[in-house]
């Protein structure tokens, strides 16, 4: 009586999604005889909790068992979960191999069953990564259509999600979301089992990134941040999850948490055993790093990323033209231009393309992709997206001799990025802005515009674009102030002592004592007050 027991337990904490109960329950030897039902909880378990081998073992423990009680159908469901673990580890031939058995199993029923429409998806799929998305499409709807006619949650919720994502790389975007915000309808009304649960959460997140939807993206992390911590032990799903809160966090300005986060992700793809996965993260730390101006940290991050099967681009071309290596970082943009051929990718490759080739005066090679980049903005109807596209072409303005032309679309990108709250976007407008103003002869106008965007920076710690921002300030600061002056001074009047200012700029005590006293020199003051006085006076704080 009490193995029955201890068996109903380890049941009864799968239905609750104590997921380390039923798969300690459940492993137990003192268990008992399980049946092939039983073998699939455990497998399940195991999956969520990270543990690929052990899930392995009991689908194929549950696939025997199937099999051998005349169970087909079963057998083929096994099959499937032993394809998707196996294909998401990157063992293409033996997962492939077990979408054959399930298809040749397949074979001998010649009744329509629902079991056709889970087959289906590791086909659809198969098409969808060698790029035929009308085929994969065609199967997406199938799926849909399995769904709909077994009533079967977790095909009607995949095959919606996996339409809508296809959608999206057909420039189809408006209905494409409508599609994946209908699947997401079952997932939040918990009518999805976990593992389908997990896969369009993230699914629907990572379209939201790509296409830069900040709003939905922020919205369904959260949600799918609480639908994790309601499952303890739960550690699939948790790395992307890492990865899209770190995402919203960058966005947001918040470096520090965010490469929290993405450490975090690459941890939990690792505890999975599916690296694959783990080089977007890097590649996000390395994007992050390089704003900050560690440009060895963000090298070292992006050829980790590249480690583990994930091209870190644009960010190495960004790098490499932070380094002087414009060649490079040309020749780059121009192969990736080459090879992404959907609107998706092409929206987040462009903006970088137009910065590199601006800054390597190919402004007519750079015109025709900002133009493709605002169509794509008006295709798409989202935000991010459309101020890149008018940051892009407003940058190209500027280098090609029209900074009245650039100073209306800058304008318009920092009113975008401001609604997104995207601090570092909002002063990496009001930096090209002051350029702008700068070139039209308003230096009073380009100052105050400057000296906003080199506080925001100096807040967020981007200290290239920070450099950058003074750079300019510099042959119009009062007093003949250098770069580094006009920097203490800011401090000094935000009521920052010697030591602190020392902190914040990494220098000594004495430096900063020095620098203190050639401004004091230059200004005719005698005072921290008076500097200050200065500073608020011109602008400059």
């Amino acid at each position: 009586m009490g193995v029955v027991e201890d068996l109903v337990r380890a049941r009864e904490a799968y239905e609750r999604r104590e997921w380390v109960a039923a798969y300690e329950g459940l492993s137990d030897p003192a268990t008992g005889e399980l049946r092939a039902d039983d073998f699939v909880r455990l497998g399940t378990a195991a999956y969520l909790l990270g543990r690929p081998n052990d899930c392995i073992q009991a689908m194929q423990r549950a696939y025997h068992l199937a099999l051998a009680s005349g169970d087909v159908l079963g057998a083929v469901r096994c099959a499937f979960w032993l394809a998707m673990v196996l294909l998401a580890r990157g063992e293409a031939a033996v997962g492939g191999g077990w979408v054959a058995r399930a298809q040749r199993h397949l074979d001998d029923v010649p009744e329509d069953v629902v079991e056709r429409g889970y087959v289906l998806v590791h086909v659809m799929f198969r098409h969808i990564f060698s790029d035929d998305l009308a085929t994969a499409r065609g199967m997406a709807q199938e799926i849909t259509g399995y769904g709909q006619r077994f009533l079967d949650p977790d095909l009607l919720g995949m095959g919606l999600c996996s339409q809508g994502r296809i959608m999206l790389y057909l420039g189809e975007v408006r209905e494409g979301l409508a599609l994946l915000d209908e699947a997401m309808v079952g997932v939040a009304a918990g009518e999805l089992t976990p593992i389908f649960s997990g896969q369009i959460y993230c699914s629907m997140i990572e379209a939201c990134q790509e296409i830069g939807d900040f709003d939905r993206a922020a919205r369904w992390t959260a949600a799918l941040t609480t639908w994790c911590e309601e499952q303890p032990g739960l550690v699939s799903f948790t790395g992307q999850c890492a990865v899209h809160r770190g995402q919203i966090m960058r966005s947001r300005g918040a470096y520090d948490e965010a490469l929290v986060e993405f450490d975090l992700s690459v941890e939990r793809y690792l505890q999975e055993q599916t690296p694959g996965p783990a080089g977007v993260a890097m590649v996000e730390r390395g994007d992050v790093l390089r704003l900050r101006g560690d440009l060895a940290g963000a090298e070292a991050a992006y050829e980790r990323a590249s480690g583990f099967g994930c091209e870190p681009q644009p960010g190495l071309a960004l790098l490499w033209l932070a380094r002087g290596r414009t060649a490079a970082a040309v020749a780059a943009v121009r192969r990736l231009l080459g090879e992404a051929t959907d609107p998706v990718h092409r929206s987040r490759l462009l903006p970088a393309a137009v910065e590199v080739l601006c800054a390597a005066d190919l402004a007519d090679e750079a015109a025709p992709l900002s133009l493709e980049l605002l169509d794509i903005a008006d295709t798409f109807g989202c935000t991010a997206v459309t101020a890149r596209a008018e940051q892009a072409s407003a940058l190209l303005a500027l280098r090609s001799g029209r900074p009245g032309d650039s100073l209306g679309r800058m304008r318009r990108a920092r009113s975008l990025w401001e609604g997104l709250g995207a601090p570092y976007d909002v002063a990496r407008c009001r930096l090209l802005v002051g350029r702008c103003l700068l070139a039209l002869g308003d230096d009073d106008s380009a100052r105050s515009e400057l000296t906003a965007a080199l506080h925001a920076f100096h807040e967020l710690g981007a200290a290239p674009a920070a450099d950058e921002a003074l750079g300019l300030l510099q042959p119009h600061a009062p007093g003949g102030l250098t770069v580094r002056e006009v920097e203490v001074l800011r401090l000094v009047a935000s009521g920052l002592t010697n030591s602190e200012i020392a902190a914040a700029l990494v220098l000594s005590e004495k430096t900063v004592a020095r620098h203190l006293s050639n401004i004091f020199t230059k200004l005719g003051v005698t005072s921290r007050t008076a500097a200050a006085a200065f500073a608020f006076e011109h602008r400059l704080a």
